[in-house]
């Protein structure tokens, strides 16, 4: 399941933040429940066919109105709001009424949604197992691969991103086979962020290794800093997962999450991982008392002056246009020298609906989510794009400069990985849990990993 779940809070500049909320798998089952009880025919095959023939001539297509329902507000409403009005211009034929929802009642009713047919066109679902693939399975979205084949995605979508959108069409593999959904000219990483401030006085130059970054946390921590912002109250794991983004290999990672069972946890690194998340705890360069620090208050801390480094999702610290000056962003290369990999997805995977009366249309209009426009717009509105080397962004904000750089690096090296808890619906419990007992030294790394194997290991037993 999709990890980064949109958070009513906004930031300063109005981009929505995102943490890790514990009701992901409770609100995901639901989707997959409802689904179940009431989804006609449980996914047969000619359910799943890709259309037979295709146009991706949009102005051909007569007058048409398409129907989207997603989940963005602030920035990101502003975002698609442009994307939609760039794209009745380039086609005036075409008419797109957006109706956004709030993202725990969208997807909680989508699988309603689009059983009807006066449902959307278009409709932002979540990854994984217990939304787009129950969905997929349900024959309520559309299968893809002949537009993938017209416009390319095949090619020109990094394959550790177009993974991300694939189900085999027996429903018992996710990360290959048919395109389901597609991703946009947008994305959100797990990077860290520094205090550029708060460096310049130290004397640290932004750090380029993991070497780099532990060096600089023990001189932060020798003159009084704290090295590192976090609070682990609501179990956030971004400290964890971005460290073994540096340590593990991609492919690996990759074939662990999407559910190669001959792939265990050691390989993946994640008891190194887990090993140097307990040693930077141990060493002090976390604040005082961070076991009692709640997400949003560590948040506040760190855009408020407290803390020198931060791993985070980009976008989440809501940052001012002044603020963006300040603060830094690293996506560091991995440990062994062998390329830039980050922990990254769409904020949202895009679906069609199996009832559309215009699907060539609504494919077009996915299309055009991915192209260096919708790209531009997203650096426009402060938000990170992707798949987009030539956008352009404003040379005051250092954050946004150095997001839209990292996510340059991870499109041209093939660099992501997708969020760990896509490995099972209660991935997320188990991660956040027991990394709180490795944090008070009630469970060893090995037993950690131990128990992600055994979680993950029971859904593919179960799944069959």
């Amino acid at each position: 399941m999709y990890v980064r779940f949109p958070d009513a809070a906004q930031g300063a500049n109005g981009v929505k933040m995102s943490v890790h909320r514990r009701t992901a798998a409770a609100v995901a089952a639901a989707v997959a429940l409802s689904l179940g009880a009431c989804a006609p025919g449980g996914g047969s095959a000619d359910k799943n066919d890709t259309p037979a023939t295709v146009s991706t001539d949009v102005a051909a297509a007569g007058d048409v109105t398409l129907k989207l329902t997603n989940f963005w507000g602030g920035a990101e409403g502003e975002w698609i709001k442009q994307v939609v009005g760039n794209f009745e211009k380039k086609y005036p034929n075409v008419k797109i009424q957006a109706t956004t929802e709030d993202w725990g009642q969208l997807n909680s009713t989508l699988n309603l949604q689009l059983q009807d047919d006066g449902g959307p066109d278009i409709a932002t679902a979540n990854n994984g197992w217990q939304s787009l693939g129950t969905l997929a399975k349900g024959g309520l979205v559309l299968n893809l691969d002949a537009y993938a084949k017209a416009y390319g995605w095949d090619t020109e979508v990094p394959t550790t991103i177009a993974r991300q959108n694939r189900f085999t069409t027996d429903f018992t593999t996710m990360g290959s086979g048919s395109w389901f959904s597609t991703p946009m000219a947008r994305t959100s990483l797990i990077g860290l962020y520094y205090n550029a401030d708060k460096l310049k006085s130290l004397g640290i130059d932004p750090p380029r290794t993991l070497a780099d970054l532990e060096a600089a946390a023990a001189k932060a921590k020798a003159a009084g800093e704290v090295p590192f912002e976090y609070g682990s109250l609501d179990s956030s794991t971004t400290v964890l997962l971005g460290v073994q983004a540096l340590l593990a290999d991609k492919k690996k990672v990759n074939d662990y999450i999407y559910g190669d069972p001959s792939v265990k946890a050691t390989d993946v690194a994640m008891t190194d991982a887990i090993a140097l998340t307990k040693k930077w705890a141990d060493a002090g360069y976390f604040p005082p008392h961070f076991e009692g620090i709640d997400y949003q208050t560590a948040v506040a801390n760190y855009v408020g002056g407290k803390g020198v480094f931060r791993w985070e999702y980009t976008g989440s610290l809501g940052l001012s246009a002044q603020q963006q000056g300040h603060f830094g962003y690293v996506q560091l290369p991995q440990q062994s020298g062998s390329g830039t990999v980050g922990v990254g997805a769409a904020p949202g995977a895009m679906v069609i609906s199996a009832k559309s009366k215009h699907p060539d249309v609504a494919a077009a209009f996915l299309d055009y989510l991915m192209s260096p426009e919708a790209g531009q717009a997203a650096a426009d509105h402060g938000l990170v794009p992707a798949m987009s080397p030539d956008v352009k962004v404003p040379a005051q904000s250092l954050s946004l400069t150095d997001e839209s750089a990292a996510a340059a690096t991870l499109d041209s090296d093939d660099g992501y990985v997708p969020y760990f808890d896509w490995s099972s619906p209660t991935m997320l419990d188990t991660l956040g849990q027991n990394l709180q007992l490795v944090l008070a030294g009630k469970l060893t790394a090995d037993k950690f990993t131990a128990a992600v194997d055994k979680d993950r290991d029971a859904f593919l037993a179960g799944r069959g």
